[in-house]
């Protein structure tokens, strides 16, 4: 197991704030703009607008995030402006110019307490300085959640008018017993404060003493919520739920395109983007998102399920990124071929910051130097048990035992 965490040499490239879109990041393919649509959602008009921008102001490149934002690559200065206005124009706009986050929730997409996450969003706009990572998620017992969301506040709705919250610590969030929503909001009106006045970054860097003080009755914690899988799924009314994801996070203009338009022709309200970097709409034609389903799987969208590319997790890597040596995308689509049957997770990232997931996976190719380093069951900040080039870990996955796969496979070092 590698679960040791090492001094990184990139630290000095880590980024203590995120981009926007009057502050987009710089890096390999130009810079690059993230979009935070309200609650994530867009209408199909706004999706057509974000695929606009994409082509007009960038590459035509667009990312899904965990965090279910949207990021338009290739900007460059000139356009940078431009695209701000556009998008501006149909409400997707930045929220706040104070480095803080311009959407503090995130929601399931069949998520339907809008005035909660709204009422949270408020608090946050009111807290000045508020680090720039900050996340509440925010999900409902009885449906579809959020998986592992790693959050700085956690809350779980139990009843009408009663939710259960956690704290994010060190070990994971430590959950308290439910109060009524509007204890709910002073608890997380509080906490945000006191990460702010703390100067750390996230509610896990804490000190345990600030942590006690925020406290409320300890709970243990409930199960994780799972994560809508790609397919149809009957949310009951009449209604079904089209989910789609982008395969390892990369969505295309065209791509967006032709989400809106199946969300037209479905009728569907929005469009809801997905942690699993995808996209969910609810219709009531149950044939027609069943026709929109294999087509936009014909578009390259992930619609099934069992489809390998969705246990693997991949960002952009060079030359795309800036601080990739390794082309992921190209490397994850094998890896995942490689792994299909086999249940097991990956993750293929350019560098050890492990932007497309940063939490543990049972196999981590960490990019460095154009070769991977081997992550067993770990972050990709940690410990790699080796350093291979994709070839020969693609090979060693090939020919292992699929019962043994991971401790076969990569039980001896290759110089």
């Amino acid at each position: 197991m590698s679960l040791a965490r090492r001094v990184l040499p990139e630290a000095p490239n880590r980024r203590g704030w995120c981009p926007s879109l009057a502050r987009p990041m710089p890096t390999g393919d130009g810079l690059l703009a993230r979009v935070h649509p309200p609650l994530g959602r867009l209408t199909a008009a706004q999706a057509r607008a974000v695929a606009e921008g994409a082509r007009r102001f960038g590459n035509g490149h667009v990312d899904v995030t965990a965090r279910a934002n949207l990021q338009i690559r290739g900007v460059v200065p000139e356009t940078q402006g431009p695209l701000a206005g556009h998008l501006g124009g149909v409400g997707l706009g930045d929220v706040r110019a104070d480095g803080g986050p311009q959407r503090l929730t995130l929601t399931a997409p069949l998520f339907g307490l809008d005035t909660l996450a709204e009422a949270v969003e408020a608090i946050g706009r009111a807290v000045p300085g508020l680090p720039p990572k900050t996340l509440v998620a925010i999900e409902e017992d009885g449906r579809f959640g959020l998986g592992e969301a790693e959050a700085d506040i956690h809350l779980r709705v139990v009843a009408p008018d009663g939710v259960a919250w956690a704290l994010a610590g060190p070990d994971g969030p430590v959950w308290f017993a439910p109060v009524t929503t509007a204890r709910a909001l002073k608890h997380v009106s509080n906490a945000l404060r006191a990460l702010t006045e703390s100067g750390a970054r996230r509610m896990r860097d804490l000190d345990a003493a600030c942590r006690e003080r925020l406290a409320g009755t300890a709970m243990p914690a409930p199960s994780p919520l799972p994560a809508l899988a790609p397919g149809l799924h009957d949310v009951g009314d009449g209604r079904t739920a089209l989910a789609v994801a982008a395969a390892f996070g990369r969505c295309t203009a065209d791509g967006l395109d032709r989400l809106a338009e199946w969300s037209d022709r479905l009728g569907a309200l929005h469009l809801a983007l997905s942690p699993t970097r995808g996209f969910v709409l609810v219709a009531r034609d149950r044939d027609g998102t069943r026709r929109a389903l294999d087509a936009l799987g014909e578009n390259g969208f992930i619609h099934a399920a069992d489809d390998p590319r969705g246990n693997v997790a991949a960002c952009p890597g060079a030359p795309a990124c800036a601080s990739g040596s390794t082309p992921t995308l190209l490397d994850a689509a094998r890896l995942a071929e490689a792994l299909k049957g086999t249940g097991i997770d990956a993750h293929v990232s350019g560098c050890a910051k492990g932007c497309a997931h940063p939490g543990p996976t049972a196999l981590t190719l960490v990019g460095r130097a154009g070769r991977y380093g081997i992550v067993l069951h770990g972050r990709p900040d940690g410990e790699p048990a080796m350093q291979l080039t994709f070839e020969a870990a693609l090979d060693r996955v090939r020919r292992a035992d699929p019962a043994h796969i991971l401790a076969h496979a990569f039980r001896t070092t290759t110089p």
